[in-house]
């Protein structure tokens, strides 16, 4: 019995091992602006937007813990000081002034703690500032339509490609964006509500047919960011992902004048990739 449980422990141990070892080796290996093996925590910023999502995230969770181990230590100091036992006769206070202003005025100080910095948040998300570039993406059963009215206005599907990775993110034909410059998204639907989120930018808006959202980000660093539509739009919502491809300013130049020759007849999909995905 002894051999075994001693066998048992050092498998658990290695199974521990191993598994901490595929963690830390996921994150280590897992590129920005894509979901991570055994990933817990916010996706990696990518923009000054997520920045700012990412502190109060992590601001709201020292608050709420400091406030339960509180809350923990009154319920231990009261269940061991004033149970029958230690303390037979109770006090017969019934008001404690002091006590009333305390419990009164510091919840809502830390509720204006907490308003302040997500007011400014908001403010942040929602107050576009001076574009540098226009893109309208346009949400469709079950893929992505992007057009570019600032660069000779043309326009192109973006459907899941099956033969890239990652898996279920790599797209035929990604949004691309010049680096360090303020793009602003024009999001609609054409057909049902969809919903353009990139987590990597702090970016999550619907796609409304007949009405048209707007949001904003601004990528600090290049690289392959990629997102999904994140309202439930029919049998295929699982398989229309976004995927944004930021160069730099050189690149884009060129980028631009290639797309508007392979897109220049305007023709677009009006409907999804006939092979469909896989399941």
């Amino acid at each position: 019995m002894r051999m075994s449980m001693g066998r048992m422990g050092r498998q658990l141990l290695g199974l521990a091992v191993a598994g901490l070892t595929l963690a830390t080796g996921g994150v280590a290996s897992a590129e920005l602006g894509q979901p991570r093996p055994w990933e817990w925590t916010l996706q990696e910023s990518g923009s000054p937007v997520m920045d700012n999502i990412v502190w109060f995230h992590n601001f709201l969770f020292v608050l709420i813990t400091l406030i339960t181990l509180f809350v923990l230590a009154l319920l231990v100091i009261v269940v061991v000081k004033f149970n029958a036992k230690a303390n037979p006769v109770p006090s017969r206070t019934t008001h404690h002034t002091l006590i009333e202003v305390v419990w009164t005025l510091v919840p809502v100080l830390i509720l204006v703690g907490i308003a302040v910095p997500s007011f400014r948040l908001l403010f942040l998300e929602l107050d576009i500032p001076k574009a540098d570039l226009t893109i309208k993406a346009t949400g469709k059963q079950w893929y992505w339509s992007y057009a570019y009215p600032d660069n000779g206005k043309f326009e192109f599907d973006s459907l899941m490609a099956q033969d890239k990775q990652p898996r279920l993110l790599g797209v035929d034909n990604e949004m691309v964006v010049p680096v360090n410059k303020v793009v602003r998204v024009q999001v609609t639907g054409a057909d049902v509500i969809h919903a353009f989120a990139l987590p990597a930018f702090g970016v999550k808006i619907d796609a409304i047919p007949g009405r048209l959202n707007e949001t904003w980000f601004k990528a600090t660093r290049t690289g392959m960011y990629y997102g999904q539509c994140s309202e439930l739009c029919g049998k295929d919502h699982a398989f229309m992902p976004i995927a944004i491809r930021v160069v730099d300013d050189q690149e884009f130049a060129s980028w631009v004048e290639t797309a508007k020759k392979k897109f220049a007849s305007g023709g677009t999909s009006t409907y999804a990739s006939a092979a469909g995905p896989t399941q």
